[in-house]
Protein backbone atom coordinates (compact mmCIF):
# COMPACT_ATOMS: atom_id res chain seq x y z
CA UNK A 1 0.00 0.00 0.00
CA UNK A 2 1.57 3.76 -0.57
CA UNK A 3 -0.08 6.57 0.41
CA UNK A 4 0.54 9.98 -2.26
CA UNK A 5 0.53 12.47 0.30
CA UNK A 6 0.60 15.09 -1.73
CA UNK A 7 -2.10 15.22 -5.17
CA UNK A 8 -4.28 17.89 -6.72
CA UNK A 9 -6.54 15.11 -7.98
CA UNK A 10 -9.13 17.97 -8.18
CA UNK A 11 -7.36 20.03 -10.87
CA UNK A 12 -9.46 20.11 -14.25
CA UNK A 13 -6.79 18.56 -15.76
CA UNK A 14 -8.17 15.48 -14.58
CA UNK A 15 -11.74 16.04 -14.77
CA UNK A 16 -11.83 14.06 -18.41
CA UNK A 17 -10.70 10.81 -16.59
CA UNK A 18 -10.85 11.11 -12.73
CA UNK A 19 -12.61 7.71 -12.32
CA UNK A 20 -9.82 5.67 -14.10
CA UNK A 21 -6.86 7.72 -13.13
CA UNK A 22 -8.34 6.16 -9.37
CA UNK A 23 -8.46 3.00 -10.92
CA UNK A 24 -4.97 3.17 -11.89
CA UNK A 25 -4.18 4.28 -9.09
CA UNK A 26 -5.30 1.67 -6.88
CA UNK A 27 -4.48 -0.85 -9.44
CA UNK A 28 -0.37 0.82 -8.61
CA UNK A 29 -1.19 0.29 -5.03
CA UNK A 30 -1.97 3.82 -4.12
CA UNK A 31 -4.63 3.32 -1.70
CA UNK A 32 -5.14 6.76 -0.66
CA UNK A 33 -4.54 10.61 -1.02
CA UNK A 34 -3.77 13.61 0.79
CA UNK A 35 -5.65 16.51 -1.78
CA UNK A 36 -4.43 20.07 -0.80
CA UNK A 37 -6.13 23.34 -1.67
CA UNK A 38 -4.53 26.20 -3.90
CA UNK A 39 -7.23 29.05 -3.36
CA UNK A 40 -10.84 29.56 -1.82
CA UNK A 41 -12.27 28.92 -4.63
CA UNK A 42 -11.68 25.84 -5.10
CA UNK A 43 -13.01 24.42 -2.08
CA UNK A 44 -15.54 23.12 -2.95
CA UNK A 45 -14.94 20.78 -5.72
CA UNK A 46 -12.05 19.78 -3.76
CA UNK A 47 -15.13 18.58 -1.10
CA UNK A 48 -16.53 17.72 -3.88
CA UNK A 49 -14.14 15.25 -5.62
CA UNK A 50 -12.57 13.83 -2.21
CA UNK A 51 -16.50 13.11 -1.40
CA UNK A 52 -16.48 10.87 -4.49
CA UNK A 53 -14.30 8.26 -2.75
CA UNK A 54 -12.91 6.97 0.92
CA UNK A 55 -9.32 7.00 -0.10
CA UNK A 56 -9.05 10.78 -0.77
CA UNK A 57 -8.95 13.36 1.96
CA UNK A 58 -8.86 16.99 1.51
CA UNK A 59 -6.50 19.79 3.08
CA UNK A 60 -7.94 23.45 3.13
CA UNK A 61 -5.48 26.22 2.78
CA UNK A 62 -3.83 29.23 0.59
CA UNK A 63 -1.17 28.58 -1.97
CA UNK A 64 1.30 31.80 -2.10
CA UNK A 65 1.36 31.39 -5.88
CA UNK A 66 -1.75 32.13 -6.02
CA UNK A 67 -1.91 35.85 -4.20
CA UNK A 68 -3.76 37.25 -6.98
CA UNK A 69 -6.70 34.91 -5.78
CA UNK A 70 -6.39 35.40 -1.87
CA UNK A 71 -8.04 38.06 -0.04
CA UNK A 72 -7.50 38.63 3.99
CA UNK A 73 -11.64 37.16 4.11
CA UNK A 74 -10.54 34.23 3.16
CA UNK A 75 -8.31 33.72 6.19
CA UNK A 76 -11.65 34.14 8.10
CA UNK A 77 -13.30 31.57 5.48
CA UNK A 78 -10.86 29.23 6.25
CA UNK A 79 -11.16 28.77 9.86
CA UNK A 80 -14.71 28.05 9.48
CA UNK A 81 -13.95 25.11 6.41
CA UNK A 82 -11.88 23.89 8.83
CA UNK A 83 -14.50 24.03 11.77
CA UNK A 84 -16.77 22.72 9.48
CA UNK A 85 -15.12 20.07 7.58
CA UNK A 86 -12.61 18.98 9.86
CA UNK A 87 -10.14 18.52 7.63
CA UNK A 88 -7.05 16.02 8.08
CA UNK A 89 -4.41 19.27 7.41
CA UNK A 90 -3.86 22.82 6.44
CA UNK A 91 -2.19 24.20 2.90
CA UNK A 92 -1.15 23.91 0.84
CA UNK A 93 0.55 27.08 2.25
CA UNK A 94 3.86 28.62 2.16
CA UNK A 95 6.50 30.85 0.83
CA UNK A 96 8.07 31.61 -2.40
CA UNK A 97 10.51 33.33 -3.29
CA UNK A 98 11.16 31.36 -6.95
CA UNK A 99 8.33 33.41 -9.00
CA UNK A 100 8.71 37.10 -9.85
CA UNK A 101 6.19 39.39 -8.62
CA UNK A 102 4.77 37.73 -5.54
CA UNK A 103 4.77 39.72 -2.75
CA UNK A 104 6.68 38.65 -0.06
CA UNK A 105 5.70 40.42 2.73
CA UNK A 106 1.53 39.94 1.67
CA UNK A 107 2.77 35.81 1.71
CA UNK A 108 3.96 35.72 4.68
CA UNK A 109 0.68 37.61 6.09
CA UNK A 110 -1.16 34.76 5.10
CA UNK A 111 1.91 32.27 6.03
CA UNK A 112 2.03 32.97 9.42
CA UNK A 113 -1.95 33.31 9.35
CA UNK A 114 -2.32 29.55 8.61
CA UNK A 115 0.19 28.62 10.60
CA UNK A 116 -1.41 29.59 13.46
CA UNK A 117 -4.88 28.31 12.70
CA UNK A 118 -3.03 25.01 12.15
CA UNK A 119 -1.63 25.64 16.07
CA UNK A 120 -4.68 26.32 16.98
CA UNK A 121 -6.67 23.00 15.41
CA UNK A 122 -3.34 20.96 16.34
CA UNK A 123 -3.56 20.11 12.37
CA UNK A 124 -0.17 19.46 10.49
CA UNK A 125 0.42 21.61 7.58
CA UNK A 126 1.29 20.80 4.10
CA UNK A 127 4.13 23.54 3.34
CA UNK A 128 5.43 24.79 -0.26
CA UNK A 129 9.08 26.09 0.41
CA UNK A 130 10.90 27.32 -2.51
CA UNK A 131 13.99 28.94 -2.02
CA UNK A 132 12.46 29.60 1.03
CA UNK A 133 13.65 26.98 3.51
CA UNK A 134 15.54 28.70 6.09
CA UNK A 135 12.24 31.44 5.95
CA UNK A 136 9.95 28.74 6.59
CA UNK A 137 12.10 27.06 9.31
CA UNK A 138 12.07 30.10 11.33
CA UNK A 139 8.36 31.08 11.09
CA UNK A 140 8.47 26.97 12.08
CA UNK A 141 10.36 28.17 14.99
CA UNK A 142 8.59 31.43 16.07
CA UNK A 143 5.09 30.54 16.13
CA UNK A 144 6.02 26.91 17.29
CA UNK A 145 3.75 23.75 18.31
CA UNK A 146 3.66 22.91 14.91
CA UNK A 147 4.17 19.46 12.50
CA UNK A 148 4.02 18.91 9.17
CA UNK A 149 5.71 17.91 5.98
CA UNK A 150 7.61 20.38 3.36
CA UNK A 151 6.85 19.25 -0.40
CA UNK A 152 9.16 19.03 -2.50
CA UNK A 153 12.09 19.55 -0.93
CA UNK A 154 14.17 21.12 -2.59
CA UNK A 155 16.65 22.44 0.19
CA UNK A 156 19.94 21.33 1.64
CA UNK A 157 21.16 18.59 3.92
CA UNK A 158 21.53 20.84 6.43
CA UNK A 159 18.13 21.99 6.26
CA UNK A 160 16.91 18.46 5.88
CA UNK A 161 18.16 17.66 9.30
CA UNK A 162 16.97 21.04 11.28
CA UNK A 163 13.26 20.36 9.57
CA UNK A 164 13.74 16.97 11.62
CA UNK A 165 14.86 17.99 14.38
CA UNK A 166 11.45 19.98 14.73
CA UNK A 167 10.09 16.80 13.79
CA UNK A 168 8.70 17.86 10.68
CA UNK A 169 8.81 15.46 7.38
CA UNK A 170 9.75 15.98 3.93
CA UNK A 171 8.06 15.06 0.76
CA UNK A 172 9.95 13.91 -2.16
CA UNK A 173 8.39 12.96 -6.04
CA UNK A 174 9.36 13.16 -9.17
CA UNK A 175 12.52 15.13 -9.34
CA UNK A 176 14.20 12.65 -7.15
CA UNK A 177 13.56 10.44 -10.05
CA UNK A 178 15.60 12.34 -12.72
CA UNK A 179 19.10 11.33 -13.16
CA UNK A 180 20.72 15.40 -12.56
CA UNK A 181 19.04 15.28 -9.60
CA UNK A 182 22.47 14.82 -7.30
CA UNK A 183 21.27 16.51 -4.20
CA UNK A 184 17.97 15.07 -3.86
CA UNK A 185 19.18 11.67 -4.53
CA UNK A 186 22.03 11.57 -2.38
CA UNK A 187 19.78 12.96 0.45
CA UNK A 188 17.14 10.26 0.13
CA UNK A 189 19.75 7.65 -0.40
CA UNK A 190 21.09 8.96 3.18
CA UNK A 191 18.14 10.24 4.86
CA UNK A 192 16.15 8.63 7.98
CA UNK A 193 13.34 6.79 5.93
CA UNK A 194 10.71 7.60 9.27
CA UNK A 195 11.43 11.47 8.22
CA UNK A 196 9.87 10.56 4.43
CA UNK A 197 6.84 10.99 2.48
CA UNK A 198 6.05 9.91 -1.44
CA UNK A 199 4.17 11.95 -3.37
CA UNK A 200 3.19 12.75 -7.21
CA UNK A 201 2.41 16.36 -6.76
CA UNK A 202 -0.17 15.16 -9.59
CA UNK A 203 -0.41 16.45 -12.38
CA UNK A 204 2.50 18.64 -11.96
CA UNK A 205 5.73 17.48 -11.20
CA UNK A 206 6.07 14.00 -13.68
CA UNK A 207 8.68 11.74 -13.21
CA UNK A 208 11.09 10.57 -15.42
CA UNK A 209 9.58 7.55 -17.38
CA UNK A 210 6.66 10.40 -17.86
CA UNK A 211 9.02 13.72 -18.75
CA UNK A 212 6.77 15.96 -20.24
CA UNK A 213 3.15 14.07 -19.71
CA UNK A 214 0.59 14.90 -17.66
CA UNK A 215 1.37 13.54 -13.77
CA UNK A 216 -0.85 11.13 -12.01
CA UNK A 217 -0.79 9.42 -8.55
CA UNK A 218 -0.69 5.67 -9.74
CA UNK A 219 2.79 6.98 -10.75
CA UNK A 220 4.03 6.88 -7.02
CA UNK A 221 4.79 3.28 -7.71
CA UNK A 222 7.49 4.37 -10.09
CA UNK A 223 9.13 6.60 -7.79
CA UNK A 224 8.81 4.37 -5.00
CA UNK A 225 10.86 2.07 -6.57
CA UNK A 226 13.43 4.89 -7.77
CA UNK A 227 13.76 5.67 -4.04
CA UNK A 228 14.38 1.95 -2.94
CA UNK A 229 17.21 1.43 -5.70
CA UNK A 230 18.55 4.46 -4.34
CA UNK A 231 18.55 3.29 -1.11
CA UNK A 232 19.54 -0.53 -1.85
CA UNK A 233 15.88 -1.26 0.27
CA UNK A 234 13.05 -3.41 -1.06
CA UNK A 235 10.23 -1.34 -2.72
CA UNK A 236 8.32 -3.05 -0.01
CA UNK A 237 9.72 -1.74 2.81
CA UNK A 238 9.75 1.68 1.51
CA UNK A 239 5.94 1.36 0.88
CA UNK A 240 5.24 0.38 4.36
CA UNK A 241 7.61 3.30 6.48
CA UNK A 242 6.10 5.78 3.95
CA UNK A 243 2.90 4.99 4.27
CA UNK A 244 3.34 4.83 8.53
CA UNK A 245 5.10 8.12 7.95
CA UNK A 246 1.84 9.26 6.54
CA UNK A 247 -0.87 7.65 9.07
CA UNK A 248 0.90 9.40 11.46
CA UNK A 249 1.08 12.65 10.38
CA UNK A 250 -1.96 13.23 8.87
CA UNK A 251 -4.03 10.96 11.35
CA UNK A 252 -5.24 8.72 7.99
CA UNK A 253 -7.72 6.24 8.89
CA UNK A 254 -7.28 2.67 8.18
CA UNK A 255 -7.69 1.84 4.46
CA UNK A 256 -11.31 0.20 3.33
CA UNK A 257 -12.59 -2.45 1.84
CA UNK A 258 -14.10 -2.39 -1.55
Amino acid sequence: MLVDSHSHFDAPELDADRDAALARARAAGVTRQVVPAIAAGSWPKLRDVCALDAGLFPAYGLHPMYLAEHAPAHLDELRAWIERERPLAVGECGLDHFVDGLDPNEQRMYFDAQLRLAREFDLPVIVHARRAVDEVIAAFRRIGGLRGVVHSFSGSPDQARRLWDMGFLIGLGGPVTYERANRLRSLVATMPLEFLLLETDSPDQPDAGIRGQRNEPARLAYICEVVADLRGQSPAEVAATTTRNAERLFGLPPVRAG
